[in-house]
């Protein structure tokens, strides 16, 4: 059994043009939310916590070692994308995901009605059954960069055994 353990982190802030970027979280666009978080892909911070989670429980780096910020391939990329690639070389290492618990930190808006979505989204990225991830959310009472509403941030550990 390996145990790995991710922690990513987003800034809020509007796209180019000054129009709000969307909020991605789990694979699920926010609608409600008025604005998005930065970042060179779709800076899914739940879906890259989870992607380092499963990179580092396997010893294969960080998300930064296989999508660089700094190569244009990746602007902009769909985090699904990334989180089903990333699971296809823990399976080629000889691995199996066991289960993944995460936790979104977030003080606005309210992610309840959007945590089964999310669920589902990371279980099929994954290719195992919805009953081994759980995400959660949470707020951090208004205290630091989340509680000032400035970004969001993720945690995720998981549990691989060999395949």
């Amino acid at each position: 059994m390996r145990i790995g353990h991710g922690y990513d982190v987003h800034r809020f802030e509007g796209n180019a043009t000054g129009e709000a970027r969307p909020l991605v979280l789990g694979g699920v666009e926010i609608e409600e939310a008025e604005r998005g978080l930065t970042g060179h892909s779709d800076a899914d911070v739940l879906l890259h916590a989870v992607a380092d989670a499963l990179l580092g429980a396997a010893a294969l780096g960080d998300l930064g070692a296989h999508f660089p910020a700094t190569d244009p391939e990746w602007a902009g990329a769909d985090s699904m994308d990334l989180l089903g690639t990333v699971a296809g070389r823990v399976t080629d290492e000889g691995y199996t995901v066991e289960n993944v618990d995460a936790t979104v930190v977030l003080e606005a808006p309210k992610l309840r009605p959007h945590i089964e979505a999310m669920r589902r989204n990371v279980a099929d990225a994954l290719a195992v059954e919805t009953d081994r991830v759980s995400v959660k959310a949470t707020t951090s009472e208004k205290i630091g960069f989340a509680g000032r509403e400035e970004g969001a941030a993720a945690h995720a550990v998981c549990l691989l055994s060999e395949a």
